[in-house]
């Protein structure tokens, strides 16, 4: 019986991993144009397929930047996976406008807007298919818009890059502390050279977590591929932080210094005085605070707060119901303030805040 069910989990794996690489080597329905391997600077479209009542044969069109010059490391920077998320798409437009080929050595491929329909429209999720693309990887080729996007940027994209920074924010969803943040690695001298390159990123904190639904995310295409993948959260409360572009748009040329690809050493020193970037985790499951039920919800704190396990995180009031009193909730763990509440109504099942603690290497 051993034996059969061995056989049987080898064979699901060998299946997988044949159906994996059966869509990575799949032909792709997006056009793109840039040729990666061309000196100098390069500006277009990703051209995606997208059949419309207006347009039989429509396509959107996806900004797509590659700079290069010389010999180097490839690095690639995106934003906009989620559309509603404005400080990446900002601080690597202006990069994409403002650098200079011989700026750099090596290879830069700039998107500063990977979900244009959804950033048109001024949400997370995609208004053709209503899919997050950032659950969608390493996609379809075959599959809604979201997926054929997601299996174009696995297959095509990612396979070209040394190195990726996503730039994210909380979105609509959520206010956060602004920070890079980066997935626990199993392989201990990834896991370091993440965690450095955080540090030259120079955001105030560095959070290695470990998330509740991350494998189909770009950060996790990345990484199966060894390379290095850093994120951020850099503003949230669907709102432009000026204070999260400027972390943005220092810490991506920090990166492109990190990587010997810019002259000079990166800048790091903090706002509160601090030299450098605080590296945190989120492992601990209740370090995550849901919502319980329908209702408008009243944080009693904001991100960046040092808050206790017991402590009150804030009450559930039910305005349309004479007869039903206010639901507290408290928090289940001690730590900082990662992320708080965004929207005033709430629904069951909905994160309402998630709490940071210092960095601790695992021993199990």
């Amino acid at each position: 019986m051993r034996a059969l069910y061995t056989f049987i989990q080898y064979t699901i794996k060998v299946t997988t991993e044949n159906y994996a690489n059966a869509l990575a080597s799949a032909a792709s329905r997006i056009q793109c144009a840039i040729d990666f391997d061309q000196p100098g600077r390069q500006a277009g479209y990703l051209r995606a397929p997208q059949s419309r009542d207006t347009s039989g044969w429509g396509v959107v069109e996806i900004p797509i930047y590659a700079i290069k010059n010389g010999e180097g490391p490839t690095l690639l920077l995106t934003g906009g996976v989620h559309g509603d998320e404005y400080e990446g798409q900002i601080a690597i437009s202006r990069l994409a406008h403002n650098l200079k080929a011989d700026e750099i050595q090596g290879r830069l491929i700039l998107m500063p807007v990977v979900n244009i329909p959804a950033a048109l429209n001024n949400t997370r999720t995609s208004p053709i298919d209503g899919r997050d693309l950032n659950r969608c990887f390493p996609g379809n080729p075959r599959g809604t818009f979201s997926e054929m996007l997601a299996h174009f940027m696995d297959s095509r994209i990612v396979p070209l890059a040394d190195a990726s920074v996503d730039l994210h924010t909380a979105g609509h969803s959520a206010e956060c502390t602004p920070s890079t943040n980066m997935h626990y690695l199993a392989d201990p001298a990834l896991r370091e050279q993440t965690m450095a390159a955080a540090a030259a990123f120079g955001a105030p904190y560095n959070v290695v977590f470990w998330g509740v639904d991350e494998g189909a995310t770009l950060t996790s295409c990345v990484e199966r591929r060894n390379i290095l993948s850093l994120g951020t959260e850099i503003g949230g409360w669907g709102r432009v932080s000026v204070e999260g572009v400027r972390i943005g748009e220092r810490g991506v040329r920090n990166m492109l210094k990190h990587l010997g690809m810019m002259a000079g050493k990166p800048e790091t020193a903090q706002r509160n005085g601090a030299a450098g970037t605080r590296h945190m985790m989120v492992r601990d499951p209740a370090c995550y605070s849901f919502a319980p039920t329908n209702a408008v919800f009243e944080p009693r704190h904001v991100a960046g707060d040092v808050v206790e396990a017991g402590q009150s995180a804030g009450f559930f009031h039910f305005v349309e119901d004479v007869d039903h009193a206010p639901i507290e909730l408290r928090y289940s763990a001690s730590g900082v303030l990662w992320m708080a509440a965004g929207p005033g109504r709430v629904q069951r099942g909905d994160c309402v805040a998630v709490l940071m603690q210092d960095y601790k290497t695992p021993t199990d």
